[in-house]
């Protein structure tokens, strides 16, 4: 291309851009202060990404996609307990589009490590999207992922409770595990040799008789011992005061954030000292306030416009989430309980919460979607999803309601309802067993192994 062609393309594309912008600016004159040209132009999400194929190759107007579209919608109101760390071996069933969906509370400054790894020969695409919910508004997107990966971490800004929805794409089958543990958020623990474990005075304690109360954590080590950058970051305060005594202030310019080194005995930095995590910041000691008591250094963390927050959770150790079955693997079964009981909300199955809980009889075939420990996570003929125990159900295939012939050819349907779709036929003559029953249909499974919701 010659000079002459080249001159005018930055003032085009500067032209350009600003009819791109007042024309975004145009658009938000109407919508609310949160929205933002950032939000304009935001990337898509591979789960939005998805949905938006759906749109465009007019799948979202057929049962499937409607179903897709809605399981994602319902995961966000309906959301399954969990405490972490948490480990659920889950199943993937085609005929009926599902998405999952776990609620954990979390705690400012910690790390969340979401993993999900597919059983051997499972293909599926999966979307993995986590949120921070609080009632009354719309849950807030962090972080998403898809099937390229499906091991990621993320920091909780505040307290509160997280929400992360796994769905599949269409007609995916296939087994899959699932963990979703804490981590410290710091790049190295503040004591060199040592853990959480060393901690003896926590946040909130009372001191000077209830004047005040500790901004802080007390980390216990010998005299001497090395204090250390917790983080990357510049040494913005060095100094002694009646309190603090000899003191280190480091500043994480990353997370706008100040790491309070107090108590030490002596300090080995200086003033604009950039260092790396790991790197000596001063020696443990008990200057200041601290003078009567053991060495031990005190480490706050302080944010900017918010003032010191508790810093446990940023050091706190991780705890990797075990995964353990109960028994057979039921993922992807049908049970029956033995005995009449409530669905419950959470896996912990401690206490039987009824009122926002289902009635299950001995009749109704539950299918199994997840495993965790010595609980099954059942989807019930309605839709609702949660916990019974692996030790009161039954295999509806080893055990159904009963046997029988077609006195005429069945159509079989994908739900207990006349408005579910048919997804096959049986033959008059054909021999079935019973495995569940809800309402006035009945879950039937045929001489080749078909399954599905009829009317007998």
């Amino acid at each position: 291309m010659d000079r002459v062609s080249q001159q005018p393309a930055p003032r085009l594309l500067t032209s350009y851009f600003w009819l791109l912008l007042l024309t975004a600016a145009s658009l938000l004159s109407g919508c609310s202060k949160q929205q933002t040209l950032q939000a304009l132009f935001q990337k898509a999400t591979p789960h939005e990404a998805y949905a938006r194929q759906l749109h465009q190759a007019g799948l979202d107007r057929r049962p499937a996609g409607r179903s897709w579209l809605a399981a994602a919608d319902q995961a966000l109101r309906d959301s399954l307990v969990v405490t972490l760390p948490f480990a659920e071996t889950g199943y993937f069933r085609p005929e009926r589009p599902l998405a999952a969906s776990y609620r954990y509370a979390v705690r400012a400054g910690e790390q969340v490590h979401v993993s999900l790894a597919l059983a051997p020969g499972a293909s599926a695409r999966v979307f993995l999207d986590a949120f921070e919910v609080e009632p009354g508004r719309v849950p807030v997107p962090i972080i998403s992922a898809d099937t390229l990966v499906l091991d990621f971490r993320y920091r909780a800004d505040n307290d509160g409770q997280h929400l992360l929805r796994v769905q599949p794409e269409l007609l995916a089958a296939g087994r899959y595990t699932l963990k979703v543990s804490r981590e410290p958020s710091v790049s190295v623990f503040p004591v060199k040799g040592r853990t959480d474990a060393a901690v003896g005075s926590f946040w909130g304690s009372a001191r000077d008789g209830g004047a005040r109360r500790h901004e802080g954590i007390d980390i216990f080590a010998p005299r001497g011992t090395a204090a250390v950058a917790a983080v990357a970051g510049y040494v913005t305060r060095t100094g002694e005061t009646p309190l603090g005594g000899r003191v280190v202030w480091l500043t994480d310019v990353a997370h706008n954030e100040h790491l309070y080194y107090a108590h030490l005995d002596k300090q080995l930095v200086t003033l604009g000292q950039h260092v790396q995590p790991g790197d000596t910041l001063g020696l443990v000691g008990n200057t200041g306030n601290a003078r009567t008591t053991v060495p031990h250094l005190h480490f706050g963390i302080y944010r900017g416009g918010r003032g010191a927050v508790d810093p446990f959770p940023f050091v706190q150790h991780a705890e990797a989430p075990a995964v353990a079955t109960a028994g057979p693997d039921r993922r992807g079964e049908f049970v029956r309980l033995r005995e009449a009981s409530w669905l419950q909300p959470t896996s912990s199955l401690k206490k039987t919460q009824k009122s926002a809980a289902a009635h299950l009889t001995k009749q109704v075939p539950l299918l199994v979607v997840g495993q965790q420990g010595a609980a099954l996570r059942v989807l019930t003929p309605g839709g609702q999803t949660g916990y019974v125990a692996a030790k009161a159900v039954v295999a509806a295939r080893e055990k159904p309601l009963r046997r029988l012939s077609l006195l005429a050819a069945t159509e079989l349907l994908n739900g207990p309802g006349a408005a579910a779709p048919a997804i096959g036929a049986l033959a008059a003559h054909s021999a079935v067993t019973v495995l569940g029953q809800a309402n006035a249909y009945s879950l039937v499974r045929g001489p080749l192994g078909e399954t599905g919701w009829a009317v007998l």
